[in-house]
């Protein structure tokens, strides 16, 4: 979809400050490790995937997700999950306890500690086969469809409807826009440069790399 969080290449947002590398800190308050361990934790329990995860941030009003820090966005996305998908009651999220005991097929999804770091340092593959061709080769010119989607998509609405040229093949992977429905479908994953005169006028000298699937592109 076309949000807040789709902030790529737009103007008026002011400059990037990022933090001084000597300063960068991966988390600034101890809350903030509480809000990813448990966003994690939840995630065990099957009843999403990545994508749909993400799709749960980016629905967020657009004020709401812009006066949010990284960490309260997480947040507020598995909120918005729990509910919907009747892991707890809007009662239970306003009151910050249960109130009906939780279903046991959802509590023997839970992990034990012990078995957390293998978990999480294993990781969960996203390649998928696919029957469709491939369309693209290395050093092909393609143009991003113009497209604006109501749902998750992982093209930057900053490279639609601009050419660029195919650098790289990485193989089938899980389609994000197809994930985020619970359908899961692999298609062809590829890494495409872009001059920045392309994106943002003949004053900038930049190349950008964007991975992009199949079907957000066509033949220039």
């Amino acid at each position: 979809m076309n949000g807040a969080h789709d902030l790529g290449g737009m103007h008026g947002l002011g400059p990037i400050n990022p933090e001084p590398e000597q300063e960068e800190l991966t988390f600034h308050a101890e809350w903030e490790k509480r809000a990813l361990g448990l966003t994690l934790t939840a995630g065990w329990l099957g009843q999403w995937n990545i994508d749909i995860s993400r799709f749960a941030r980016e629905r967020q009003h657009p004020v709401a997700y812009l006066s949010n820090s990284y960490y309260e966005n997480w947040l507020a996305g598995l909120e918005t999950l729990l509910v919907e998908r009747g892991v707890i009651s809007p009662e239970e999220l306003a009151q910050g306890k249960a109130i009906d005991p939780t279903p046991d097929e959802l509590t023997e999804k839970c992990a034990p500690a012990s078995a957390v770091q293998g978990i999480l340092s294993s990781g969960g593959p996203c390649d998928l086969e696919t029957d469709i061709p491939q369309t693209f080769q290395i050093g092909d010119k393609i143009k991003v469809i113009q497209f604006n989607p109501i749902g998750h998509t992982r093209a930057p609405r900053y490279v639609r409807g601009h050419e660029g040229i195919i650098s790289d093949y990485y193989g089938s992977f899980i389609l994000p826009d197809e994930n985020a429905q619970g359908n899961k479908i692999g298609q062809h994953l590829y890494n495409v440069s872009f001059d920045g005169n392309q994106l943002w006028g003949d004053d900038n000298d930049t190349t950008i790399h964007v991975d992009l699937w199949q079907s957000y592109m066509e033949p220039a």
